[in-house]
């Protein structure tokens, strides 16, 4: 093998004067190969220079250098030509590259999306579909997901935006075929809140391999085989900056990671009106249901037109099990990643003996070498580790004051450090009281792909219902992935956001229902491409109806905040299921004047709809219907206000699957106290006619009433043997005189 075709620097000659027999056109490979660099001769300025000049065969053998988690190189070598490397004395390590499964990509994964079939090759990934993004910001210096290389051809045609020029933003470097626009807009925040810091709050994440990969090449950075438009402001939402974002300027799915909170109508929400332009003009609104809780009604982003994203968990975990001196194992979670705790057992306090129990910075005192119980709560998680790092701490565990543990959102700890649970805290407190010479370690589980715990659960945090603007819409209408999600991110603060925390990372997880939304985003935009005459609200109908209810175990979704069996009001007709969404079956369609004469249901007038149309002339004696209730949605929420009311509603479906002469049957489920009766029983659809209605009446039976009062649940599905169409009801009583019977 010949290193190289020129000549070799004397001072590494002997060293490699015997590779330069072996054959030069041997199949190569790549290799990892580990490099003492004080070995590095002083004639060469830099280590690439000792790489590229002297070990390898040629320059452009040399795929990557490595300075930081190792010194080396990564190369496409001979198996002879690594042989070789491996006798060279400050050669450390000669490793064949293997090809890794990433992690960033479980998300696709879990949601059984593949190259081969389905929804994405049937989308033909999305090309040429383009997604606006309005959240905090985005950071696309230096980060692959935003690359456009794998993109050919600009923008298309309708692409009306543009990339914007400024002092924090380089539109001719970082806009290309993929990241085709941005604009931002903070001319509400600064008018509100003063002059902003652009370089610590443009960007935060985005998921780094999302729905919609090349079949190509899948290499990690890709997003979304699309077109990406991007709406940002530095900072908090300022209110002009909503109904500014929502600029179509030709997009075909608007993802919206954030919302509004305290709104008790769709006029005052400026995320529901700008989205209402969207929706009537084509665009497919994707909007997350917020972080607030599980507290009933927390919801943001309940208007019937927006499509509203909670978040579940995947079948991905980070263990980090505490063992106690007695032998007792207690399972939590956590990101720490740096250098871990040593082998033997160390002293266990709790934080309120030493100074105080929720680990606040510069009160815990004599806890140098020990790991430390703290409560959670008031500060932050990374900065009670940092508080107990700054005290002479080892390590933290950090008792959670909500349900947390296996399944839940984990922390990028500056410390080694797990969470767990409210009750396994209380336990080993308990035992600290007992114990006073008690002592533990953590141990580290690294990633963990299986079915335990079983998944998807609905995420605590994740915000629920009722709906509280309309009681007789289910929000949000499905879950998506949203705990622990690997995705690019700024390089302007910490992974774990705390001032104090040095680090500095391209990649992040982060869980939320902003998190979430991005996934549900892509799956709309690959039906967009798969059906391009499909109304937003029947793609929004089809996520809706073959959404599933089960985990991987077989059972029930459940909710992680409380181990029960989850809600509609949880997870709204189920987690979103993109290949069966393909497919649907039936969908219930719907238009701007459906929203409209929804809006006259709920008793607005011509002025307050105004605000919502952009000042159309409206008369809801023409437009409105009885009850919101009869909005054609995909799902239905039935409020009794006596106790013996019967309540009709009316559904219209079309038929979008193969067969023209579908025959669909239907299947009724609900509580005792309900009776639910649907005429007809059986649509026949035909060629002459693919729409068809069918009503159903719901009684409610007090003489069958028994329980505390809480909302009941049932479905309502239609099938034709191949397709599953299945709409989720939610029932609750108003009156209270009838919540006494209950």
């Amino acid at each position: 093998m010949a290193i190289r075709c020129t000549a070799i620097p004397l001072i590494l000659l002997h060293l490699l004067a015997h590779l330069f027999s072996t054959d030069c056109h041997d199949t190569t490979r790549t290799y990892i190969i580990h490099v003492s660099e004080s070995h590095k001769p002083a004639v060469f300025p830099t280590v690439r220079h000792w790489y590229t000049a002297s070990l390898l065969p040629t320059p452009t053998a040399l795929l990557y250098t490595y300075h930081h988690a190792l010194h080396g190189f990564a190369a496409r070598l001979t198996p002879d030509q690594a042989s070789d490397l491996r006798s060279l004395p400050f050669i450390l390590a000669v490793h064949l590259d293997h090809v890794a499964r990433l992690h960033t990509t479980r998300s696709p994964h879990f949601l059984n999306l593949n190259n081969l079939a389905g929804l994405w090759p049937t989308a033909d990934f999305a090309d040429d579909i383009i997604v606006g993004v309005l959240d905090t910001g985005i950071w696309p210096d230096g980060r692959r997901s935003f690359a456009g290389d794998q993109i050919s051809g600009g923008a298309p045609a309708r692409w009306k935006g543009s990339c914007v020029v400024t002092n924090d933003f380089n539109s001719t470097g970082l806009c290309n075929n993929k990241l085709i626009g941005a604009k931002f807009y903070s001319i509400g925040y600064e008018a509100k809140f003063g002059p902003i810091d652009a370089t610590k709050g443009l960007g935060r994440h985005v998921t780094r391999r999302g729905m919609g990969p090349t079949p190509r090449r899948p290499w990690p950075g890709r997003w979304l085989r699309m077109r990406a438009f991007t709406g940002t402001v530095s900072g908090r939402q300022g209110g002009s900056r909503p109904r500014r974002g929502f600029g179509i300027d030709g997009v075909d799915v608007i993802s919206v990671s954030a919302g509004i909170s305290d709104v008790s109508s769709y006029d005052e929400d400026a995320f529901a009106v700008g989205a209402f332009g969207a929706v009537e003009k084509g665009v497919i609104v994707v909007c997350s249901a917020g972080n607030s809780g599980p507290g009933e009604s927390t919801l943001e982003n309940i208007a019937p037109w927006i499509l509203t994203v909670g978040a579940s968990s995947m079948d991905r975990d980070f263990p980090a099990d505490v063992l106690l001196d007695d032998g007792r194992v207690y399972r939590g979670i956590s990101l720490y990643a740096g250098e871990k705790l040593p082998n033997q057992s160390l002293p266990l306090v709790y934080a309120g003996n030493h100074g105080h129990r929720l680990c606040v910075p510069g009160i815990l005192k004599n806890v140098k070498g020990k790991i430390v119980l703290c409560d959670g709560g008031f500060n932050g998680n990374v900065e009670k580790g940092n508080a107990v790092k700054l005290a002479g701490g080892a390590g933290m565990i950090l008792a959670s004051d909500v349900v947390s543990g296996p399944g839940g959102p984990a922390d990028q700890h500056v410390i080694p450090t797990t969470m767990i649970d409210p009750t396994a805290g209380k336990e080993i407190k308990d035992y600290i009281k007992s114990q006073p010479s008690a002592t533990t370690t953590i141990i580290f589980r690294g990633t963990v792909i299986g079915p335990n715990p079983p998944a998807p659960q609905v995420a605590t945090f994740s915000s629920r219902g009722p709906n509280q603007i309309t009681p007789e819409i289910i929000k949000p209408d499905v879950i998506a992935p949203g705990v622990n999600i690997l995705a690019a991110w700024t390089g302007a603060i910490s992974p774990s956001e705390s001032d104090s925390d040095p680090r500095r990372v391209e990649f992040n997880f982060q869980s939320g229902t902003s998190m979430a939304c991005p996934h549900v985003s892509g799956v709309a935009a690959l039906l967009r491409k798969a059906h391009p005459t499909w109304t937003p609200a029947a793609i929004k109908s089809a996520i809706m109806t073959t959404a599933y209810n089960v985990d991987n175990a077989g059972k029930s979704i459940v909710d992680l905040a409380t181990d029960k069996e989850s809600t509609p009001f949880d997870l709204g007709s189920g987690h979103v299921d993109p290949n069966k969404a393909l497919d649907p079956g039936l969908v219930y369609d719907l238009d701007a004047n459906d929203y409209i004469g929804f809006l006259c249901s709920i008793g607005y007038d011509a002025s307050r709809i105004a605000v919502i149309v952009r000042d159309r002339t409206v008369d809801c004696s023409k437009m409105g219907f009885t009850s919101p209730s009869n909005l054609n949605y995909p799902s239905f929420s039935v409020v009794f206000k006596s106790k013996d009311e019967k309540i009709g509603l009316k559904r219209v479906v079309n038929n979008v699957g193969q067969s023209v002469d579908a025959v669909y049957k239907v299947k009724v489920s609900g509580p005792p106290s309900v009776e639910i009766v649907v005429s007809p029983s059986q649509l026949v659809f035909s060629q002459q006619n693919q729409r068809l209605s069918y009503e159903v009446k719901f009684s409610s039976l007090p003489d069958r009433m028994a329980g505390d009062g809480s909302p009941k649940f049932g479905s309502i599905v239609w099938s034709d043997g191949t397709h599953v169409v299945r709409s989720p009801i939610a029932f609750t009583w108003k009156d209270d005189e009838l919540k006494s019977l209950i």
